[in-house]
């Protein structure tokens, strides 16, 4: 994969476990597509407690080990997440300003509802939404992580053609303790494992100081403009929209890049064509969840790069479409 293929890959940059068996229909049942009442509360709970928690993060590229503190105060969000481990990175958010601090980095501010790096993506999802093209399977049983008991659901798109999670949240909080994405033969991928849980309202007095630390800038985020584009994928997987398309040249690269961003409100990937006189078979990487696929058709290079298994990618590529055809 040369020069804007490999720029796409640049851009995105084992623990023992319950063996809970989550529960699967019956031959010939029907699932409701209804989300369990759960699931909304475990997204109402993380917003809506104070909280600390302790977790790590497993994938496939190492382990990482974080604290979060989460409280309401003045029915506004205080929260802070750090890096327990190498140089001190810290995300603060208050109310809708995101702070990042990284030693190698100048510090920032982005506008934003949460702190994307404290939960995986699943834990922010609209699931009423969702449930128009994932089922929600119940655990069977009950497990204890972290010392609290929890309920399980799995999360599997109903087209087969993504990934899927398995949760598992605090009975009594909602709160969730474990989340495992796994790719399309059940094997995990990525795990968020809780260590330790605190519930309490004394968290609102240790993330108090931070009201008034003063944080850095808020960087400004040029306007989009509306762009034709004479091309589009004919076929996605069920429940992706469109949420931006942009015409931009890559640093380095003096080569127009059109892109268009879709979503589901869960996964979400791009699809990238550049203008190429090259002649080469197609190529792909993947790196934990994220897939990078690329062919060369008709005088262009389309390279699809997102979070979906690498045959989906390859199926998005091979049917786009150029409208001039």
């Amino acid at each position: 994969m040369k020069r804007v293929g490999f720029a796409f890959c640049i851009l995105l940059g084992c623990l023992p476990y319950s063996t809970t068996v989550l529960a699967r229909p019956a031959s010939g049942t029907v699932l409701q597509p209804q989300p369990s009442s759960s699931l909304q509360q475990m997204g109402n709970a993380i917003r809506a407690l104070n909280y600390e928690i302790h977790f790590i993060n497993i994938s496939r590229q190492g382990i990482d080990s974080l604290r979060y503190r989460h409280a309401r105060i003045d029915n506004r969000p205080l929260a802070q997440l750090l890096f327990m481990d190498g140089p001190r990175r810290e995300i603060v958010q208050r109310d809708r300003d995101i702070s990042y601090f990284d030693t190698d980095l100048e510090p920032f501010s982005l506008s934003g509802d949460h702190i994307i790096d404290s939960f995986p993506s699943l834990v922010y999802a609209d699931h009423q939404s969702l449930s128009a093209f994932y089922d929600f399977i119940p655990a069977a049983g009950r497990v204890r992580i972290a010392d609290h008991l929890c309920e399980g659901m799995r999360i599997i798109s109903r087209d087969g053609t993504r990934y899927s999670y398995s949760v598992w949240f605090d009975v009594a909080t909602k709160l969730p303790l474990r989340i495992d994405l796994q790719d399309r033969n059940g094997e995990r991928m990525e795990q968020f494992l809780v260590t330790s849980l605190v519930v309490s309202d004394d968290i609102r007095e240790t993330l108090r100081p931070l009201l008034s630390e003063g944080l850095p800038p808020l960087l400004t985020t040029p306007s989009v403009e509306t762009v034709d584009l004479n091309w589009i994928p004919e076929w996605l997987p069920q429940g992706m929209k469109e949420i931006s398309r942009t015409r931009r040249t890559l640093p380095g690269i003096s080569i127009p890049v059109e892109s268009r961003l879709f979503s589901d409100g869960l996964f979400s990937f791009s699809v990238n064509i550049t203008p190429s006189s090259e002649s080469r078979a197609e190529q792909y990487v993947t790196t934990g969840r994220r897939s990078v696929h690329t062919e060369i058709r008709n005088g262009y290079e389309i390279t699809v790069v997102g979070e979906l298994p690498p045959t989906t990618a390859k199926r998005i590529a091979d049917n786009v479409i150029f409208q001039s055809q």
